[in-house]
């Protein structure tokens, strides 16, 4: 419920790393030292190795990165060369090149101090120079190449759809529909409706009669946009269907670039939580065990990106007011309502702050999972259930509310003996403000994904409600 605060800039979450231009500039150097040797010093590239960097740049563009970010032609025409001057430039630059790519699927196109403080998923420190002297010294350059992308299988799931989506862009993509349909319908417009449809789901049979498979059609495009999957195709399903393909192609690279930053290993056990999806994921051996809907901040409140972990379980939880919060919404009301305070709960604390008791009303619902990251927000139960029935849930401070937040503490808490789901249910009954410390702590990931390959391993889309995607894209080489 709480807002987020900004963090200082010494944190784990905010980690130092190598930007790529400056590995670059390192694999350069090193470069211009061996030219500099005497010439019987080896050459550090075979013709065999040159074939094998030259093809896994030229296969760099299938993973989102700009068609011109690597590319090869200068470098082939300078190793092509009659003169061995201009070819000791050509693998020079062939091996800057080679450690700029590495350090991109490392997540290192960005400097540190690029990325904004509310992003603070930040790739780890990665030495993409020396990985590449290791890999050559120890004749190892193609495994060191298949090493390089995330290990995430979704990655590489996302890298096939955007393959996909580049060869739609390539072939003119699809024309925009604009008109609401209902079952029923027949003619040229349903005919265009499922030749959009087919576009991305081969499956879809052409016609021009709004039928029960056409209704199924438009179901499964609803369920891949995150919308009711109802079967009409109403104003929003035509608004995401009319979404043009260069954009969702762009959602898919932003979202690539945003997989690149995520923790290489990451912990069989853990809550994953969409921001742009409003869900959260709980995976157990690695797959997804438990899903439910969120709710995330405002647009004028986002709700921050960052790596965490659950702590402890609050049962009955007050709710201690940030002075911005109470400023601005609880003190005006009680201004107009001189019963507001008694009505809701809330209570003056020494000091001054404002505080809401534990209750039906309290903001918190009656579980609050305590995390400790910098901004200052966790997740938490909420009293207001109907705003989960929304497809766009954006309407918090910050923090995050869950939909089932009961069977999540259960399954947190399975491991401890001293809180089996039994006492759960006794205390939560008696209204006593009681804190349980979790025997491990469960990692916590919030994300930010518009593009990303679901449980059953289908592709969805969601809006950019932060407009993260564009900030991204502006700032990624062009």
């Amino acid at each position: 419920m709480v807002g987020w605060r900004a963090h200082a800039p010494e944190t784990p979450l905010a980690r130092s790393h190598n930007s790529w231009p400056a590995s670059v500039a390192a694999a350069m150097a090193l470069a211009a030292a061996c030219l500099a040797s005497d010439a019987e010093t080896t050459q550090r590239l075979s013709p065999a190795d040159e074939v094998v960097l030259l093809a896994a740049l030229d296969r760099a563009v299938g993973q989102g990165f700009s068609p011109g970010e690597f590319d090869t032609r200068s470098v082939r025409a300078l190793l092509a060369s009659p003169g061995a001057e201009e070819q000791a430039q050509g693998e020079a630059r062939l091996e800057a090149m080679a450690v700029a790519f590495a350090a991109a699927e490392h997540g290192e196109r960005l400097s540190a101090s690029r990325f904004p403080e509310t992003w603070a998923i930040r790739p780890a420190a990665y030495d993409a120079a020396a990985d590449l002297t290791r890999a050559l010294a120890q004749h190892q350059l193609s495994a060191w190449l298949a090493s390089l992308p995330p290990p995430d299988p979704r990655y590489s799931a996302l890298a096939s759809a955007y393959q996909r989506y580049a060869a739609i862009v390539a072939a003119g993509g699809w024309s925009s529909l604009a008109t609401p349909l209902r079952p029923g319908a027949r003619g040229p417009a349903v005919r265009s409706l499922l030749q959009r449809l087919r576009v991305e789901d081969p499956t879809v049979a052409a016609g021009d009669a709004y039928d029960d498979a056409s209704a199924a059609a438009v179901a499964r495009a609803q369920a891949r946009y995150g919308l009711d999957e109802s079967g009409v195709a109403d104003a929003p399903t035509i608004a995401a269907l009319d979404v043009p393909a260069p954009a969702r192609l762009g959602q898919l690279a932003a979202n690539l670039e945003r997989l690149r930053w995520m923790d290489r290993s990451l912990p069989d056990y853990r809550v994953e939580l969409n921001i742009a999806a409003q869900q959260l994921i709980l995976f157990d051996e690695g797959r997804p065990l438990m899903q439910m809907r969120a709710i995330v901040g405002r647009p004028d409140r986002q709700t921050p990106s960052f790596s965490d972990a659950i702590t402890a379980v609050v049962f009955n939880p007050p709710w201690n007011v940030p002075a911005d919060i109470a400023a601005r919404e609880i003190w005006p009301e009680a201004r107009r309502d001189p019963g507001y305070f008694k009505r809701e709960g809330f209570v003056v604390r020494p000091g001054g702050g404002v505080q809401q008791l534990p209750g039906p009303r309290c903001a918190l619902g009656v579980i609050k999972f305590d995390l400790s990251n910098p901004f200052g927000v966790y997740m938490h139960d909420t009293p207001t259930k109907s705003l989960f029935s929304k497809n766009a849930r954006l309407f918090s401070h910050g923090c995050m509310r869950l939909e089932h937040p009961l069977d999540l503490a259960k399954r947190v808490l399975a491991g401890d003996a001293a809180w089996p789901a039994s006492r759960i249910d006794e205390v939560l009954d008696s209204g006593a403000t009681i804190r349980a410390t979790l025997p491990q702590p469960v990692p916590v990931y919030v994300v930010y994904w518009t593009a990303f390959i679901d449980a059953e391993g289908a592709l969805e889309f969601r809006a950019d409600p932060y407009r993260w995607d564009q900030r991204l894209l502006v700032m990624l080489p062009a």
